[in-house]
């Protein structure tokens, strides 16, 4: 067998931390062993690159919007450089969302023509404050130019997309018309971290490093952008139902302060705890009795499923894609409007009062989730690969790698 394919892939930071650069991370290292990859990266964390050739790209202050034009044209610099004085030639392209014009395959983890219709409301300068326009108008302005480039790149039927969820691959077509060469290539969890024994086991110290009381009822939800993630929604119900053992878990990052004002207006300072995003994670969910997910719109959204593998009943919204892996009632539970908190607070007040079926849920979910990991998601993008690979004439790996052994 001649060399192995040599894959470069694009994408401007890489880490096990957010949820489009996480899905790539866990799928590059365990694709490391059939393809020589190189990535092209301003930074990355928590990678293993011991069989990954790491190219930085030099990173440029500014905002995002400046950021993401800056590392466009320098990924492509550098590529040519590599090409042409370093004899560097590449069998396949891959690109997680537009980052380069000449990607081989594209993943698709966010459509922001949709993204944004959903979002059209908030981005109303007249429906904010004055010190939150220049953030808005930086969104407004960036939205412009990705949904430009969607436009441009996912309307080019010969080149094959892979989407998380059948909802996006519905997007495509609504927004795109696009119909042709999509595969699904559902996310993933690693069942030796997120698994209940080692939930139970960590359960304990957890919660007694949030400080929790024994009778507290501990929500959780992981995610940045919080008005995306639907926070508000989630602060809204959990103060209709006035219940002083419910405390809000919230994991993430967030540049606004509209939500800080929701629950101080609500009067919950002292029943929302923010939690730093952290490589250990696990803990969060051992801590946590209930996953709520009130997504706005989400290609597929991780944290529900490593919550399900841990054991914990999920409330998720049907505008994200791992509702997609939930029956409703049997493995979680579905939230039809992310913006209707009466039905949210109805929902977590089920689970709340009912012990019974907080076991059932969580029981049914980790055997669900068991099936839906990273080794079967690296399987299923590199079938993505190897068919592009089989159209350009190129080498295909031996089946007999360590990734089908594995």
């Amino acid at each position: 067998m001649g060399h192995k394919p040599r894959i470069a892939v694009i994408s401007p930071f890489l880490d096990k931390r957010h949820g489009t650069e996480r899905c790539v991370a866990e799928q590059i290292e365990r694709l490391a062993d059939d393809y020589e990859v190189h990535l092209y990266s301003a930074w990355i964390q928590d990678i293993d690159l011991s069989n990954i050739v790491w190219h930085r790209i030099r990173r440029f202050p500014g905002p995002h919007l400046v950021r993401y034009l800056w590392f466009f044209a320098a990924n492509h610099m550098c590529r040519w450089w590599h090409r042409h004085f370093g004899k560097l030639e590449f069998d396949l392209v891959f690109s997680p969302g537009i980052n380069c014009w000449d990607a081989d395959i594209v993943a698709v983890h966010i459509i922001f023509a949709e993204f944004h219709r959903l979002m059209r409301q908030e981005l109303d300068l007249k429906r904010n404050p004055l010190r939150a326009w220049p953030r808005l108008v930086h969104r407004r302005l960036s939205y412009r130019l990705f949904i430009a480039l969607e436009h441009k790149v996912y309307t080019r039927d010969a080149l094959p997309l892979a989407v998380t969820s059948r909802k996006m691959e519905q997007d495509l077509v609504r927004c795109f018309n696009r119909r042709s060469r999509v595969s699904i290539v559902y996310c993933g969890v690693d069942p030796e971290r997120f698994n209940p024994p080692r939930r139970h086991a960590l359960r304990g110290i957890a919660r007694e490093g949030l400080e929790l009381p024994d009778r507290a009822f501990a929500v959780l939800l992981v995610g940045n952008d919080w008005r995306k993630k639907g926070l508000p929604c989630l602060i809204d119900a959990v103060a209709r139902l006035a219940s002083e053992d419910l405390t809000v878990l919230v994991c993430g990052e967030d540049e606004s302060s509209s939500c800080r004002g929701l629950i101080q207006r609500h009067g919950l300072e002292n029943r929302v705890l923010t939690l730093p995003l952290v490589r250990d994670i696990e803990r969060y969910y051992a801590a946590a009795d209930l996953y709520v997910g009130p997504s706005l719109e989400d290609s597929f959204a991780i944290p529900p499923l490593e919550a399900m593998a841990c054991g914990l009943p999920v409330i998720v919204s049907r505008q994200a894609g791992v509702s997609e892996l939930v029956t409703d009632g049997v493995d979680g539970l579905i939230l039809d409007d992310p913006r209707d908190s009466r039905q949210l607070a109805h929902l977590i007040d089920r689970i709340c009062v009912d012990e019974g079926l907080r076991q059932r849920l969580g029981t049914r979910a980790a055997e669900t989730a068991r099936h839906y990991t990273w080794k079967r998601n690296a399987q299923e993008i590199k079938k993505v690969f190897e068919q592009r690979l089989r159209e350009k004439g190129r080498n295909i790996p031996d089946r007999r790698s360590a990734l089908a052994q594995t």
